[in-house]
């Protein structure tokens, strides 16, 4: 009874960490393993606030001293292989985000172009080419510009 309220508190939070995580089970497109890997936190976590003396046990069983610090060392795992994962998550979402605004960017430039240049029925070809020594004008290097 001595440790009832922090016991309470901590599985709680466990407890609400599962519901939001079930919440959002269909909208989090997470995997399989990911899935099984949550749920086998959250049983765990729930089993060494019921019974650290356990943990101290596995702890001394693995050449740890305390089961606190079996803890902060599987934590400080846990935490890189989340920023892990987050990286390559943010890394392939800019690629996406990269690759789409490409893609717009071109469809909006031809779109762009069949409006100024008039539409591809015929009248299109007589109008590039009209542009194109227009274009070609203004590419020209001066001569006097590459001697300076």
């Amino acid at each position: 009874m001595k440790y009832f309220w922090i016991q309470l508190l901590l599985i709680a939070g466990s407890l609400s960490m599962a519901l939001m995580f079930i919440r959002t089970w269909g909208q989090a497109k997470n995997r399989a393993w990911k899935r099984i890997a949550f749920s086998l936190f959250v049983v765990v976590n729930v089993y060494a606030v019921l019974r650290p003396g356990d943990v101290t046990w596995v702890a001394h069983a693995l050449g740890v001293g305390r089961g606190t610090d079996l803890v902060l060392y599987v934590m400080v795992l846990a935490m890189g292989f989340l920023t892990l994962n987050t990286f390559l998550r943010f890394r392939s979402l800019e690629k996406k985000i990269t690759d789409l605004a490409r893609t717009v960017a071109l469809s909006e430039g031809a779109r762009h172009n069949e409006q100024r240049l008039g539409s591809t029925d015929g009248a299109a070809p007589e109008t590039r080419a009209e542009a194109a020594p227009e274009a070609e004008a203004k590419s020209a290097v001066d001569p006097e510009t590459v001697k300076a």
